[in-house]
Order: C-alpha cells, then sequence, then structure tokens
C-alpha cells in the first residue's frame, strides 16, 4: 500500500503562471497611463500654440501682415487644428485601451484568485490525509502496545 500522499504542483504552477500574466498586464497599463499623459501633455502644448497664434493673428494693435504671411499663419494654425483633432482622437483611443486592460487585468486576478485557491484546497486535503496517517498509525501503535501488555 503506498502511504505516500503527494500536493499536486500544478495548482502552483499555474497560480505562478497566472500571478505572471497579471505582472504583464499591469506592466501594460503603467505604458498606457503613460501614454495618456504623453498625450494630454502634447494637447495642451498644441492647443497653447494655437492660442498664442490666434491671439497674435486676432491683435488689432498688431501691425498688418502681408498676404502671404497671413495665409502661412492660417494654414500653420489648420495644421495645429488638425493635430490637436489627431491628438483628441489617440487619446480616446488610449482611454478605451486602458478600459479595456483593466478589464483584462481584473479578469486575470479572478484567474489568480481561482488557481490560488485550489491550490490552498489541495494543500489542504493534502494536510488532511497525513494527518489521518499519522492517526492511523498512533491508533495502531497505541492498539500493539496494548496487546503487548501483561494480561493480569
Amino acid at each position: 500500500m503506498n502511504d505516500t500522499v503527494v500536493a499536486r504542483p500544478c495548482w502552483t504552477v499555474l497560480t505562478k503562471k497566472a500571478e505572471d500574466k497579471i505582472a504583464l498586464i499591469q506592466n501594460e497599463l503603467v505604458q498606457a497611463r503613460t501614454r495618456l499623459e504623453s498625450l494630454q501633455t502634447s494637447q495642451q502644448r498644441v492647443q497653447k500654440m494655437y492660442d498664442e497664434y490666434r491671439d497674435s493673428l486676432n491683435r488689432s494693435d498688431s501691425q498688418s501682415l502681408g498676404m502671404r504671411e497671413a495665409m502661412n499663419q492660417r494654414q500653420f494654425m489648420s495644421q495645429l487644428l488638425t493635430l490637436m483633432q489627431r491628438v483628441k482622437t489617440d487619446t480616446l483611443y488610449t482611454e478605451n485601451a486602458i478600459i479595456g486592460i483593466k478589464e483584462r487585468l481584473v479578469a486575470a486576478e479572478r484567474e489568480r484568485i481561482k488557481m490560488q485557491t485550489l491550490a490552498d484546497q489541495n494543500a489542504q486535503a493534502v494536510r488532511r490525509e497525513e494527518n489521518k496517517k499519522d492517526q492511523r498509525r498512533m491508533d495502531a501503535l497505541g492498539v500493539m502496545q496494548f496487546n503487548l501488555k501483561p494480561q493480569t
């Protein structure tokens, strides 16, 4: 009879794998948040440049610009508006990506908890079996000692 009870290592391996997946997703989330911050900074910078050009173009006290200079400035402002729209689009895309990453993180965390629970249950079952074996050995030893006592 085989008296050895062995813990299944698969649950701990799966728990470790789930933890690694969570670490990767968290890293991805940090990168996405960094990108979002960068986009927001870029948006503020472009908005500031646009406001400065608009103010200088609309200033009544400034000297009259030549037609070519005014056209160049308006074209540049148009390019800034296009760039601002692009940054806003990228920002929305990144915000949606962050939402998706957070959902994946929650799912991965659930999976990790499930694997950890299964690993804990397996370890607990192994301990119970070991305790039962120890109790049987103690009972057998007690019966043997009782039987070896001289009967009076």
